[in-house]
């Protein structure tokens, strides 16, 4: 397929460019035959000389061998130009003949030689297109793809997110059997006797291995530089190797039809009615008004401003016309995970698709949709990275006004950061839910609930969908570090607190205000005596 779309928009430059030579050929073809101008004549027999018949057909003669001449040659250039066009349309026409399908590379089982031979082709063609021979001209610098490097235990990466750091052990098994894999390539190819097979080498051991570069260039594969110890002290063995992608396989190819698709949103709640009325706010606006196939359960904790929140879901239902909620009342110490697990296992209608939600969460009508393409009973649960947002009292501090929730809720490394180590918000089938055991309910208060039922999908044969969505904010609150903490769990909860608070950068600047504030001051002043 990029072959094909390489050759669609190669073939009209490539035309354009001959018509553009036949234009000059033309173009010179006329001007060599166009009569000189006065003072470049060749001078012209009188007219009563003597010589005068002999000297004008002497003259035409001339004129006439010139003119043969150049005849010839631009039949030799138009010949030319015709054989080359020729040429490159038979070699375009055989490499789109044979490219013309990815997917014949693979599937072609009536001429499975065939169909091997054009794949290794394919994936020779991807060394020369990525960036291993040498260097492509980029447009700016943050085009550049960064290496990431390695040695047998740790890997040095950029981008490290929260829950990675820049130097760690490779976690994911996937990561780490891919860097095995090179190494122990790598130890082979050194190992296989070259030239004189009788010869003795060095035996080389992944203990010689020094580190490693790899990087990968999402569309053509990735390259691994890998350095060995040599035979003395600054000698080196360098190894390159080069995983080519292959080319992309249709898969699946099918309608999906959501438009009964019910959503049943469960928020465990105890207390803090005032945030419960901003989430009924974002929740009518796009549960009720732009998604409509909603449905909301609440399950509330003791008795203290129970009444109030009642109340605002009665007159939401009563203002939206809706009906679709449902109140569970407990009489008991919170804990999150007993609230969700009690709210899905009340649902008593068809199956169902489960947000696990909280009352500090922001959604859209688009992320709803999200949660529904995401899950599919028996195959896969979503577990959406949401944007967490920084104190908005830190961000726009120095505006004369803190804007309104909509206008703050934008994705930029000011205003929040990808929560990728939080996995309290999923959307999930009731079935799958139900199947897998529900939640840890020996598990109190906050926290350690929502992993606990992570980790059951992640030990099953369910896919996990695990990627940051745009549409989907947890608002910033007041964290609030207990004097009953232990010193070291207190420090943790400020440390926490910190990250929450706003970007390493906005911290810098509340750190050094007073040194920034004097600087202005001093220019200032230096402003006046000039």
């Amino acid at each position: 397929m990029m072959l094909r779309r390489g050759f669609i928009l190669f073939l009209p430059r490539f035309v354009s460019l001959l018509v553009v030579a036949c234009c000059s050929v033309s173009i010179v073809y006329m001007l060599a035959c166009t009569p000189k101008g006065d003072n470049q004549q060749l001078a012209l027999p009188r007219v009563h000389s003597p010589t005068a018949k002999e000297g004008y057909e002497a003259i035409l003669q001339e004129r006439e061998e010139q003119h043969r001449n150049y005849v010839i040659s631009l039949k030799k250039q138009i010949a030319q130009l015709k054989a080359e066009l020729q040429g490159r349309s038979e070699q375009l026409k055989n490499v789109q003949d044979q490219y013309s399908d990815p997917l014949d590379i693979r599937l072609d089982h009536n001429n499975p030689e065939k169909a091997q031979a054009n794949l290794l082709a394919f994936l020779r063609s991807q060394i020369d297109k990525a960036e291993v021979h040498s260097g492509v001209k980029l447009s700016t610098e943050y085009a550049a793809v960064p290496f990431e490097s390695f040695t047998l235990q740790k890997v040095y990466q950029l981008e490290t997110g929260l829950t990675r750091h820049p130097e760690e052990k490779p976690v994911r098994k996937d990561k780490r059997d891919e860097l095995i894999e090179v190494i122990e390539l790598a130890v082979g190819s050194l190992n296989s006797p070259q030239g004189d097979s009788n010869a003795k080498h060095r035996v080389y051991a992944a203990s010689d291995f020094v580190e490693g570069i790899y990087r990968t260039e999402k569309d053509k594969g990735t390259l691994y530089e890998l350095t060995f110890k040599g035979d003395t002290k600054h000698q080196f063995k360098k190894i390159v190797l080069f995983r080519p992608f292959g080319p992309v396989m249709k898969v699946k190819n099918e309608n999906v039809n959501m438009a009964d698709t019910l959503i049943n949103v469960i928020v465990p709640l105890a207390k803090r009615a005032s945030k419960f009325r901003q989430f009924m706010q974002n929740f009518r606006e796009m549960g009720i008004q732009q998604d409509g196939r909603i449905h909301l359960t609440v399950v509330y904790f003791g008795k203290e401003q129970m009444n109030e929140v009642k109340s605002i879901l009665e007159n939401t239902s009563k203002s939206a016309n809706f009906k679709n909620f449902t109140f569970i009342q407990l009489n008991e110490e919170f804990s999150r995970g007993k609230g969700l697990d009690v709210g899905a296992r009340f649902w008593k209608g068809n199956n169902v698709v489960l947000f696990f939600c909280d009352v500090d969460i922001y959604f859209t009508a688009e992320f709803l949709n999200s949660c529904r393409l995401n899950t599919q009973p028996g195959k896969k649960v979503f577990y959406p990275v949401l944007f967490s947002q920084y104190n908005p009292s830190i961000i726009y501090g120095h505006h004369d006004s803190i804007p309104s929730l909509e206008q703050q809720l934008v994705i930029k490394k000011e205003t929040g950061f990808w929560r990728d180590f939080g996995f309290g918000m999923t959307c999930q089938y009731r079935s799958d839910f139900i199947n897998i055991g529900g939640f840890d309910l020996d598990i109190k208060g906050w926290g350690g609930e929502d992993v606990h039922l992570y980790r059951k999908y992640l030990h099953s044969n369910l896919i996990v969908i695990r990627t940051p969505v745009r549409g989907l904010f947890h608002l910033w609150h007041e964290k609030q570090c207990l004097d009953e903490l232990t010193p070291e769990q207190y420090k943790m909860c400020m440390q926490s607190k910190a990250m929450n608070e706003a970007s390493h950068g906005q911290l810098g600047m509340l750190v050094f205000k007073q040194e920034i504030e004097t600087h202005l001051h001093r220019q200032k002043l230096s402003g006046k005596k000039t």
